[in-house]
């Protein structure tokens, strides 16, 4: 057998407290655009080729000042935002470099969701690789969404369904049906190539005996 499926977990309903993302100027506030992924993860904390150890450091420097204390007017420093597995963005989340780590820091933190009106293109593809959820809605509803979630409401995003429930309104959201089923499967490519692996392992035992000068 060449293997087992690798062990994301299958995606369905997320529910909690969302985390606006929010820039203030003077009494108005608004949400952050442009969150690049040196800012999700800076590039010091990219020694690594593991997964896991990375959420710690999930916007470092907008989370810790320079002696290493929290900030405590960053909205995941706060005790209500400490667990969200929602992030609410503005436009052009993930752009930058296509460094991989950006997803992983964000997924072990605990983030299963971003909503923003818009991605980069290589980090949006990459969400679904590793388990998160990034949702395009306008930026009048995530503007509704955040002033909901600042007055302590939880939101549930369901899958299955593609709708967010936000107090007593239901938005809808599309999605490309395969992104779709890597996330309720619990699937990235190389666990949708392993799904046929005993197709793969007969093939291989079927091309040893029948072409023995094509080595495996």
């Amino acid at each position: 057998m060449l293997g087992i499926l690798t062990d994301m977990e299958k995606f369905d309903t997320v529910k909690g407290i969302a985390a606006p993302m929010l820039v203030s100027s003077g009494n108005q506030f608004s949400m952050m655009i442009n969150i690049d992924t040196d800012m999700i993860i800076p590039k010091q904390f990219l020694k690594t080729i593991k997964r896991t150890g990375l959420g710690k450091s999930l916007f470092h420097e907008m989370r810790y000042d320079y002696e290493g204390n929290e900030i405590e007017s960053f909205i995941l420093n706060k005790d209500e935002y400490r667990n969200s597995k929602i992030i609410l963005a503005g436009n052009n989340f993930g752009c930058g470099s296509s460094r991989e780590h950006a997803p992983w820091a964000l997924l072990d933190f605990g983030i299963k969701v971003i909503i923003a009106p818009s991605f980069a293109d290589i980090f949006y593809n990459n969400c679904f690789k590793n388990g998160i959820l990034p949702i395009q809605i306008s930026e009048k509803v995530i503007k509704e969404i955040s002033e909901s979630a600042l007055r302590g409401n939880e939101l549930q995003v369901v899958l299955s369904n593609q709708i967010i429930l936000c107090e007593d309104k239901e938005i809808n959201f599309d999605i490309d049906p395969s992104n779709k089923n890597f996330l309720m499967q619990g699937l990235d490519d190389i666990g949708l190539t392993l799904k046929d692996s005993d197709l793969i392992d007969s093939y291989e035992q079927d091309a040893e005996e029948n072409l023995p000068w094509y080595s495996f």
